[in-house]
């Protein structure tokens, strides 16, 4: 790796990590897993200096990579709890519901959890990372068009989801199911 290389890898990482760790902290049930997502990320960026793409477009490009570290660590997180049952109900006591919750958050949380992955990852861009549908559409190497579609559906599908699960439409639940805020 020569010099300008690495000052554009720099440059690069000095802009975007905190959307990186932003997007893992959201997706990963504790920080320290949220930090190996965005180690193995810079990782593959590094190792891959010359597969950034010039501008903005490194950021969705990281994005994409971030995913698919995500979906390493999901499916490496899985395999540790098929043999783990023991951890899972200590873990599942520590992070249950505190006392002061809603009732109606929590099944709205659960109704998002029960949507399937790619509804959930597209919903969750539009929401926590803010990006747009050209944007989206860049990161999973998908026409907008397709986005435009995908989306619509996970929406619509998480508003059945909600009604099924007889969640009240209150101005935070409406946002929610519009996709607005998870």
């Amino acid at each position: 790796m020569d010099d300008d290389e690495a000052a554009r890898f720099e440059a690069v990482y000095r802009e975007t990590y905190d959307q990186i760790a932003a997007y893992a902290a959201r997706r990963c049930d504790t920080p320290q897993d949220a930090a190996d997502v965005v180690a193995e990320t810079f990782t593959i960026a590094w190792r891959r200096v010359a597969d950034l793409p010039p501008g903005q477009e490194a950021r969705l490009w990281l994005y994409g990579v971030a995913r698919k570290v995500l979906a390493d660590h999901r499916r490496s997180t899985a395999r540790q709890r098929l043999r783990s049952v023991e951890l899972d109900a200590e873990i599942a006591d520590l992070y249950g519901d505190s006392p002061g919750s809603s009732v109606e958050l929590s099944v709205i949380g659960a109704v998002f959890r029960s949507l399937p992955d790619d509804d959930r990852e597209l919903l969750s861009l539009v929401a926590w990372e803010g990006l747009g549908r050209d944007e989206i559409a860049a990161m999973l190497g998908l026409s907008r068009n397709a986005v435009r579609i995908r989306l619509y559906r996970a929406r619509r599908r998480f508003s059945r989801a909600l009604d099924e699960a007889s969640v009240r439409f209150t101005a935070e639940s409406r946002m929610i199911s519009a996709g607005r805020v998870l």
